[in-house]
């Protein structure tokens, strides 16, 4: 089973004021460079200058980002703490029924395994990625900027973090989510918390790309000789059960135009036409049992699962397009967001679109008890972890 440590965290100064909402950011990948700038102009310490370096600053912007890292800690912007800690996270947030809702997690040091070994599994196949952008800013930073996103099959977590810790950064994001992190140094406080999770499998739910990178970056540590904390790297873990998951889904755009996939897909599909595409549409989905097609128009059809085709596949709306459109030569790639998608349509060179439900806790947990994978993008969990709330240096 994997170890799971406190560990000494870089953290935003802060004082009697723990607000540091102007200094965080949504993860690197869910924005683009024109809401990046946003960020560093509104605060020229915001984490996205040293999160997310720019293709425009050239070859040396991995240098410059791990610079601006320096700088920031020379002047106490960014503090190590004194003590190794965890740190609870709690994000309170309107789920989409309207509901009142908070969650919590820890953020600690989850040990890095090979691939394939036990203790830390996936949970869905991988996109290719052409670029190694994580890794090299992880060589220049030398730091784990944000955290991985696990679940632990352990029963329990979530009340051993029911206490509160000393609170040290809240932040109010773009849609209202307020994040807490709070801090526990009580030795055997931590004691509790590290033995409940290492004593069972944990779950990478977001973040595998950076999972991944950090077991290369290991591997270059082992080589080099260095004395690291490249064994283990920074990650949010939860309990794996419905009050602690917000998840939604990835919708898939597709290279074909509607009336391509709807050839392709009506041999599984009962088709029902669905009207102008908006805010009630994921409702009627699952009212219907339908995925929903979505043209260049706005357009929308309703696709419903016969039953009866896709015997032996797994209980998802991923699964079943993939085993349906097998044969069928396309290019797809991922949009989460109704509007999004709507947009996505609308305005590129994508076909069309469809609208698929989120993923059951059922088939979650049995892809940890059984180690088969979703397909790519099967999931979404929210609300995001926020960057620059803690982050963990990797040199003694």
């Amino acid at each position: 089973m994997p170890r799971f440590e406190p560990f000494r965290a870089l953290r935003y100064r802060t004082t009697s004021d723990t607000d540091i909402s102007s200094f965080s950011a949504p993860p690197y990948d869910v924005f683009d460079e024109a809401t990046r700038q946003e960020y560093a102009s509104a605060n020229n310490r915001n984490i996205v200058l040293i999160d997310y370096p720019i293709e425009s600053d050239g070859p040396s912007r991995y240098d410059i980002a791990a610079r601006r890292l320096e700088e920031w800690k020379t002047e106490n912007t960014i503090c190590l703490d004194d003590d190794p800690s965890l740190s609870i996270y709690r994000m309170t947030f309107i789920d989409d029924i309207g509901t009142q809702r908070t969650t919590c997690g820890v953020i600690g040091a989850l040990e890095v395994v090979d691939e394939g070994a036990p203790g830390v599994l996936p949970h869905e196949r991988t996109t290719p990625k052409a670029k190694t952008d994580r890794l090299d800013l992880t060589r220049a930073t030398t730091t784990n900027m944000s955290p991985v996103w696990g679940l632990s099959l352990a029963q329990g977590l979530t009340d051993s973090l029911l206490t509160a810790g000393h609170i040290v950064a809240t932040c109010v994001d773009e849609q209202g989510v307020k994040h807490q992190i709070e801090r526990v140094t009580d030795s055997e406080r931590i004691a509790v918390i590290t033995s409940i999770i290492s004593a069972h499998p944990v779950l990478i739910a977001d973040g595998h790309h950076r999972y991944a990178i950090s077991r290369t970056y290991r591997d270059e540590q082992r080589t080099s000789g260095h004395l690291s904390n490249a064994e283990l790297t920074m990650t949010y873990v939860a309990e794996l059960v419905q009050e602690q998951l917000s998840v939604a889904a990835i919708h898939r755009l597709y290279s074909l135009s509607s009336q391509e996939l709807i050839k392709a897909l009506s041999p599984h599909y009962d088709i029902a036409p669905a009207g102008q595409v908006g805010n009630k549409t994921l409702q009627l989905m699952q009212e219907k049992n339908a995925l929903c097609l979505v043209d260049k128009n706005g357009e929308g059809t309703f696709l419903i699962p016969r039953n009866e085709t896709f015997d032996g596949i797994r209980d998802m709306d991923s699964a079943r397009l993939e085993h349906a459109l097998a044969n069928t030569p396309h290019e797809v790639s991922y949009q989460h967001g109704v509007h999004q998608v709507i947009n996505a349509v609308a305005t590129s060179t994508v076909g069309c679109a469809v609208l698929i439900r989120p993923v059951s806790l059922a088939e979650i947990r049995r892809t940890a008890d059984t180690g088969e994978l979703m397909p790519p993008k099967s999931t979404f969990f929210t609300p995001k972890l926020r960057t620059g709330l803690v982050m963990r240096p990797l040199l003694h």
